[in-house]
Formats: C-alpha cells, structure tokens, sequence
C-alpha cells in the first residue's frame, strides 16, 4: 500500500516537472521572441527617424505633416526605451522651421 502511494506521487511529480519544465521552456522561447520583436520595432523606428532627420534638415524645413508624423514615430520609439543620440535629434528636428507646403 505504501509502495503504491510512493510510486504514485513519484511518477505524478515526474510528470508535472517534466510539464513544467516544458512551459518554462515555451516561456523562455516567448520571451526572447517579444525581445526580438521589439528590438526590430525599435530599430524600424530608429531608421525612419533618421531618414526623416537628414531629408526635412537637407531641405531647411520640415512641413506640419512631417512634424506630426516624425512626433508620433519618436514617441513609439521612446516607450520602447530608446534615448541618447536620438534625443538630440529630436529636438534639432522640433527647431526645424516649419513651411514649404504647397511649394
């Protein structure tokens, strides 16, 4: 009788470590795919502001359109943890003048 209960709670805990174990496992996959996910987000975000930078700053201004889309784009950018050079990119392209539309 008590052969059977040892060998009972044995095999169930082998059964539910080796299920937990699995999720874990899909856990630790999911996360390193969010992670992944978010890094390219970020560095989609990352090029798009750039290019918008460097063509309106060419040009000497930046449309309304453009302000509001480049705004959008860098506030995404920035819940995603991202600063530093792109901080100051930002505010240069915020003191861009605005202007040239219908031109």
């Amino acid at each position: 009788m008590i052969q059977n209960i040892l060998i009972t709670v044995l095999t169930s805990s082998g059964i539910i470590g080796i299920f937990t174990q699995f999720l874990l496992n899909r856990l630790k996959a999911a996360e390193q795919k969010q992670n992944a996910l978010e890094l390219g987000v970020q560095a989609l975000l990352r090029d798009r502001l750039i290019y918008q930078y460097e063509k309106y700053k060419a040009r000497g201004y930046a449309p309304i359109y453009a302000k509001e889309n480049f705004e959008n784009l860098y506030e995404q950018y920035h819940k995603l943890g991202a600063n530093g050079v792109m901080d100051s990119i930002h505010e240069e392209f915020k003191n861009l003048p605005s202007g040239g539309e219908g031109t």
